[in-house]
């Protein structure tokens, strides 16, 4: 997207969130967006390129709001946060998840049917477009933990940060029924993941 901003571009964002939510990219309507929005063609395409544009702008702002929450949520238990090992870590990164699921519903229901859009074409330019932080976030996390002494001794960083970015690139593989997005089922999932993550890769205390 251009730099200029302009006039209603946050109906047009909340447009497209509505329109995205609703329906996969495949049937979502781009002249629908357009007119609940109430913005012309004109100043869309100045603006964007096509549909896809704007979809993987909407992931982009959704992504993005998810990680400021995480952060800022992860802040506050500091203290706390910084003691415990990387499974703890990520149990308690995946409750704040589940909170910000409950705080902005609507970018919740983007995540499922974005979920739903995979072996498409637009689910992997969007996970070209995400995959890289997430990837780098986690290579961080690994390397500290590594530090800390929280893996066997025997695994060496490279097959760490492949197994577990490879786990949790994959956990929709696994947990993929209507049901598994019950947000407490999901949480419920993750913990098990996670002691199942740990029992394999975690030093023995």
């Amino acid at each position: 997207m251009k730099e200029k901003s302009f006039e209603r571009k946050a109906q047009l964002f909340e447009a497209a969130l509505d329109e995205f939510i609703t329906k996969n990219f495949e049937d979502a309507s781009l002249n629908h967006i357009l007119k609940n929005a109430g913005i012309s063609k004109g100043t869309f395409y100045y603006h964007f390129q096509d549909k896809q544009a704007l979809y993987l702008f909407v992931l982009e702002s959704s992504a993005k709001t998810k990680w400021e929450y995480v952060s800022n949520r992860t802040k506050e238990y500091i203290e706390d946060y910084v003691e415990k090992d990387i499974f703890e870590k990520f149990k308690l990164q995946a409750r704040i998840g589940v909170e910000f699921a409950a705080a902005f519903p609507k970018y919740y229901q983007l995540s499922k049917m974005f979920m739903r859009e995979k072996g498409n074409k637009i689910y992997e330019a969007a996970k070209d477009m995400l995959g890289n932080s997430t990837e780098k976030l986690l290579e961080e996390m690994i390397k500290e933990a590594i530090k800390n002494k929280n893996f066997k001794e025997e695994f060496s960083e490279d097959f760490l940060v492949r197994t577990i970015s490879y786990l949790f690139v994959h956990f929709d593989e696994i947990f993929y029924r209507e049901e598994d997005f019950e947000l407490q089922k999901m949480l419920k999932n993750l913990d098990y993941y996670v002691d199942f993550m740990r029992g394999g890769l975690g030093r023995n205390e």
